[in-house]
């Protein structure tokens, strides 16, 4: 669905402006860039400021008209910072167009259209769209960098897309920053008690201080990597004769 997703750049002025909205796209998973009489391209800048994007800045296609770029999309949304003389749907709030246009990208190619740095896009040009949006800012000083403006309806139509129950968008997380196991678990509770003991702290059979303190990890959730951290903090002070090796 996202591969549907089309980023179109129109009269791109400086070339790092390009690498840089590449790289909003990908860390959005956004793959498909095409660009509109680029005034320098390609170009090292571009390259250089993708960081990490490379690949979608050498993929992109270059066409002379607007009108090449969307031929084959069922929706075209250009991205303005104002009310246009045209009778386009205007969306003031990204997320509604967001939801729409990936429920279009099941099916079929869309794009989001992006003018020159200092004035967007022309009223002829908007008239290849089939929608307006907007992103609401500071109205008294409302203007976005073309590569903010990309990153944030990038993200807009991200966050639709992982929403839909069948995108089976999962979160990464570092392997230790997951929830211990409980077999983890087991191993620090018998580990503080054996280093409570060995202390003299635990001298008082039902004072509940190690269910009491097992409540107050339970509570804490900590993640794999602070679990290690507290038990090299209690392999530290344990007497070495009384430790489990």
């Amino acid at each position: 669905m996202l591969s549907n997703i089309r980023i179109v750049l129109v009269q791109t002025f400086h070339p790092g402006n390009i690498g840089q909205a590449a790289r909003a796209m990908k860390t959005m998973g956004l793959t498909d860039l095409v660009l509109v009489n680029p005034r320098c391209f390609p170009d090292d800048e571009a390259t250089r400021l993708a960081a990490g994007a490379e690949d979608l800045v050498q993929r992109a296609r270059v066409v002379d008209s607007l009108a090449a770029a969307v031929n084959d999309c069922v929706q075209v949304v250009g991205a303005s910072a104002r009310l246009r003389s045209l009778s386009l749907p205007f969306h003031d709030e990204p997320d509604a167009m967001a939801r729409e246009l990936v429920a279009n990208a099941e099916t079929d190619p869309v794009a989001l259209v992006f003018g020159r740095e200092r004035f967007g896009l022309t009223n002829d040009e908007l008239r290849h769209c089939s929608q307006q949006v907007s992103i609401p800012a500071n109205p008294e000083y409302g203007v976005l960098n073309l590569s903010q403006a990309v990153q944030v309806l990038a993200y807009e139509v991200f966050r639709a897309w992982r929403h839909r129950p069948e995108s089976g968008f999962v979160p990464q997380r570092p392997p230790h920053d997951r929830p211990p196991t409980r077999e983890q678990l087991d191993h620090f509770h018998a580990h503080l008690q054996r280093v409570m003991q060995a202390s003299g702290f635990l001298t008082q059979p039902h004072a509940r201080t190690e269910e009491q303190l097992q409540a107050l990890f339970a509570r804490a959730q900590p993640s794999r990597k602070e679990l290690s951290l507290l038990r090299g903090l209690l392999s530290a002070l344990e007497p070495k004769d009384t430790r489990d090796d």
